[in-house]
């Protein structure tokens, strides 16, 4: 099995933390944000792994070379931040032979139990499978009563995106999905920099399934800020 783990961010909103350090590097519960995620996947039965890079890039590569997690790890270093789904098309070579992949962020902290998830999306035979809950965020994904993606929302600018007339419930996305290498298919004529969102509405509106997996009893946290880091950090104590 393999994992994209998403590393590359410039983590602004946790400054100080990040003026010398990459944002995965920071530390809760003993260990970074990096190899927290890395443990998950490799829990869930990942063996091959591959983490972008662009901020400190160096102190990355120099942590992954003297911490034996025991998996084949390639290193995707962008030269310029690509976004997700940039970052994603970017890697794509080590993903074209599989079934499906994990994709996650490096900068949250989830007690999913990624075996599920798996199981929910190849049970589906969707594109891709997200990971969702019912939270407070400016952005929204949109799921009818079968749970396949119909639109999205921006709460902020009022913005909708929508081709359906069926009921719908909302979703934030937490960053963790299970993909099938075809959503490649629908990453053309995105540029170099793009989000994964666009490309999930393009394949869902082509008549792709793009499952929601409701997360909302598992513990999740976006390590955004140094509130939400010290809110992980009582939480692992």
């Amino acid at each position: 099995m393999k994992a994209m783990l998403f590393a590359a961010g410039r983590g602004t909103r946790l400054a100080p933390l990040t003026k010398l350090h990459p944002k995965c590097l920071v530390t809760a519960g003993g260990k970074s944000l990096l190899e927290h995620n890395i443990l998950k996947l490799q829990g869930a039965g990942v063996d091959t792994l591959v983490i972008n890079t662009h901020h400190f890039s160096e102190q990355v590569k120099t942590f992954l070379r003297y911490k034996d997690f025991g998996l084949t790890i390639h290193i995707s270093e962008e030269s310029e931040l690509l976004g997700q789904g940039g970052g994603l098309l970017y890697a794509s070579k080590y993903f074209q032979d599989e079934k499906a992949f994990f994709v996650c962020n490096s900068d949250i902290y989830s007690e999913l139990d990624l075996s599920v998830l798996l199981s929910a999306h190849n049970t589906s035979q969707s594109l891709a499978t997200l990971a969702v809950a019912k939270r407070e965020t400016s952005r929204y994904l949109r799921f009818d009563q079968n749970n396949d993606l119909c639109g999205w929302e921006n709460r902020k600018t009022g913005e909708k995106i929508s081709w359906s007339d069926k009921s719908y419930d909302i979703r934030a996305f937490n960053g963790i999905q299970v993909m099938s290498p075809k959503l490649f298919d629908f990453m053309d004529n995105q540029g170099t920099s793009f989000s994964t969102i666009p490309v999930y509405l393009k394949a869902a509106q082509a008549g792709e399934k793009i499952k929601a997996f409701a997360m909302d009893e598992a513990y999740w946290v976006d390590i955004g800020t140094v509130e939400k880091l010290e809110e992980l950090r009582q939480h692992l104590s």
